[in-house]
């Protein structure tokens, strides 16, 4: 028996039971775009299977528990045998086989398959955002691998499959593989060039030794790693399988996993390798760089995705529960300053699902101006809406109070997992810097993103001003390095608004423009003009139950 005392009022429901790619509608409007008539029906279809299971009650339990009960190292087993296993909640098992079985891995080789794999990884990471970091990995191994037929025939078909399964096993025996990564060394970091470990070529073709220790790699229980070492012929990628064709483990010593911020559910780890670590190599010698950039430019891709499937997810969060809470003699989404904010997060989630929907689309156009796009697009996206991800989840959080601040909420989680996607695959100067060298060495890939901005103009002044001024700092690259940041920001600011005037209601459109590009705020959300239709704005952001 309940005391009258302890009636509860005033409190907003759980946001469960909904589909999340459907109530999504900047998400749902960008696949019905960039998808041909043909594969639409079947896409949306699988799409709203996914966005229900991500919005049900059973799959954010999962993610909760996955996070609650973080990976534990088993370096040896109970007789002293090295096993170097990495043991996960069941819950991190049922989100992967969901991901996977959803085809999050499988889009290299169907039709439309990056737009469709972008929108499911968007959805399926708002309900727990640790395990898309296998699902990245894996998916974007697959340009790499393609540098080996050989290597590509075996791995590739297991990198795409619908079959998620746990066991280390040779790959001639699995249905469906997993695969990471393992570029960065302690003393080189992003500075892959000074990667130290080293590969010792064997007598059959393509075989190699590898000694050496890598001081972050995700994902550690993968079925094989792409990894950087020096072999004679200077830094080459490599594959190492954790387990050899004739069934035994490959010499791969995990050391420790990384106690982090958030990813927790994520197992990030140091191994070793002894000197009889197996590797097969992945293209020619000394273009280890080259190889495995395939690779990096599709995982900064998901970077800007996953940041903008946090942002949602926070906005959903902010929106529903001021559409319940009452405060002040109303509701709170109704009270002018609340809305302006809700409006202001809103206008960024949105901006950033549409930038990452629209690179999605030119991986799978493959056109020359869209590959050139992405050459200069995806570090300057990858620089600025992961920045924009913390702040966006900051303020979410703030927008449920004290509330917010409670770990049962939610939010917590989102805000320590904020800042990952903005460290991962090289930091906010890598980025900057990357946009400085296609700026420098692929004038197509100007070319491309001047075309891209062009298709908006004239459509609004604002953003016509933008343009003007972007090309006034392209004009002066005398001491461009210490500008890098400021003209990736504009970059992708001014790309964001032009697609957003292009594609989103002109209410949307209208508030990022006065926002972003014509200055008619201030640097905290919440700060558009009054005269804006914010309560358009807020309501298209609404996650409907």
């Amino acid at each position: 028996m309940t005391a009258a005392s302890h009636t509860v009022t005033n409190q907003a429901p759980p946001l469960v039971g909904y589909d999340v790619f459907t109530s999504d509608r900047a998400l749902a409007e960008a696949v019905s775009r960039h998808l041909p008539a043909e594969l639409l029906d079947e896409a949306l279809g699988e799409l709203r299977a996914l966005g229900r299971a991500t919005g049900s009650e059973q799959v954010r339990e999962w993610g909760e528990l996955a996070n609650a009960f973080p990976p534990r190292l088993r370096t040896h087993d109970r007789y002293g045998h090295r096993i170097d296993e990495v043991e996960f909640h069941p819950s991190w098992h049922r989100l992967l086989g969901k991901a996977v079985a959803a085809g999050l891995t499988d889009a290299w080789g169907r039709p439309g398959g990056h737009v469709r794999r972008a929108a499911g990884f968007l959805v399926a990471t708002q309900a727990e955002a640790g395990h898309g970091c296998p699902v990245s990995m894996t998916h974007a191994a697959v340009p790499a691998l393609r540098a080996e037929p050989e290597l590509a025939a075996v791995w590739e078909p297991l990198a795409a499959s619908r079959v998620y399964e746990r066991e280390l096993r040779p790959a001639a025996g699995k249905a469906g593989a997993l695969l990471g990564m393992g570029l960065t060394e302690k003393q080189g970091g992003s500075d892959v060039r000074a990667n130290t470990t080293s590969a010792r070529p064997l007598a059959a073709d393509g075989a190699y030794l590898l000694t050496g220790h890598k001081w972050f790699c995700s994902a550690p229980m993968s079925d094989a790693f792409l990894v950087l070492a020096q072999a004679p012929g200077g830094l080459t990628c490599f594959l190492v399988p954790r387990v050899l064709d004739d069934g035994t483990r490959n010499a791969f010593a995990i050391q420790r996993l990384k106690d982090k911020l958030g990813n927790r559910s994520n197992a990030s780890a140091e191994v070793e390798f002894d000197g009889t670590t197996w590797a097969r190599r992945v293209g020619e010698e000394g273009r280890g760089l080259r190889t495995v950039m395939g690779m990096v430019a599709a995982t900064r891709l998901d970077c800007v995705l996953g940041s903008a499937a946090l942002m949602r997810q926070a906005v959903a969060q902010a929106v529903h529960h001021a559409s319940y809470r009452a405060a002040f003699g109303g509701l709170l989404a109704d009270k002018p300053l609340m809305r302006n904010v809700l409006a202001d997060l809103a206008v960024e989630s949105e901006a950033a699902t549409v930038l990452g929907m629209r690179l999605a689309a030119a991986y799978d156009s493959g056109t020359e101006r869209d590959l050139a796009l992405l050459r200069i697009a995806v570090p300057a996206a990858k620089y600025w809406v992961t920045k924009r991800c913390v702040p966006v989840v900051a303020e979410a959080l703030e927008c449920l109070g004290g509330n917010g601040y409670v770990e049962e909420s939610g939010l917590p989680r989102l805000l320590r997992e904020s800042p990952l996607n903005s460290v991962w695959e090289g930091a906010g100067n890598i980025q900057a810097l990357d946009v400085l060298r296609a700026l420098r060495t692929e004038p197509a890939a100007l070319d491309a993103y001047l075309r891209e901005v062009g298709e908006a103009r004239g459509a609004d002044p604002r953003l016509d001003r933008a343009i003007r001024g972007l090309l006034t700092e392209l004009a002066d690259l005398d001491g461009v390095e210490a500008r890098a940041r400021r003209l990736a920001e504009q970059m992708a600011l001014v790309l964001q608004g032009a697609l957003l005037v292009r594609w989103a209601p002109p209410e949307v459109a209208d508030a990022f423009c006065a926002g972003r590009l014509g200055g008619e705020a201030g640097s905290a959300f919440g700060t558009l003009p009054h005269t804006l239709d914010l309560r358009a704005v807020v309501e298209r952001a609404r996650a409907v139950g």
